[in-house]
């Protein structure tokens, strides 16, 4: 998987690669190719203020959150059919995963692997709006966290 960064926040060295080898496990766990070759993701790292500003203008939720996920395609059937595939984008605030962090207990690290994941399987069509979706997406979220190794 490519990842076309945005990272004028400077995100260390290991937990960009890291944050890669969890997006990879999503594709690989849906049966889809994780190679250089064939996917593209695009991710940002960006201010609370510009998050916010992102929120309001394509959620109309005048918010600061943690993480906003903008997918090119409705299912992984329309991926499936494509030689080379861009995901979409991903867009993460460092500071509010910080928060969040200190708030949950656990690592920056963790927070900001766990955002890639979760936006990582938006991006494959998941979604957490209805209880049973919910459960679905949290059960490959925790898969993909504890291959990796990373835990709360």
């Amino acid at each position: 998987m490519i990842i076309e960064l945005n990272d004028e926040l400077q995100q260390e060295e290991s937990l960009l690669a890291l944050m890669k080898q969890a997006g990879e496990l999503c594709l690989k766990n849906e049966g889809l190719d994780s190679s250089d070759e064939t996917t593209e993701v695009s991710l940002s790292f960006v201010s609370p203020e510009e998050i916010r500003e992102i929120n309001r203008e394509y959620r109309d939720k005048d918010a600061v959150t943690d993480v906003l996920s903008f997918p090119q395609y409705n299912d992984q059937d329309e991926i499936r059919e494509e030689v080379y595939a861009c995901l979409g984008d991903v867009i993460i605030c460092p500071e509010r995963a910080r928060e969040q962090a200190e708030e949950y207990g656990h690592s920056y690290t963790r927070e900001m692997v766990y955002l890639m994941v979760h936006s990582m399987l938006h991006l494959l069509g998941y979604d957490h709006m209805e209880e049973d979706e919910k459960a679905v997406m949290r059960e490959r979220e925790e898969t993909v966290m504890n291959q990796i190794g990373v835990l709360r």
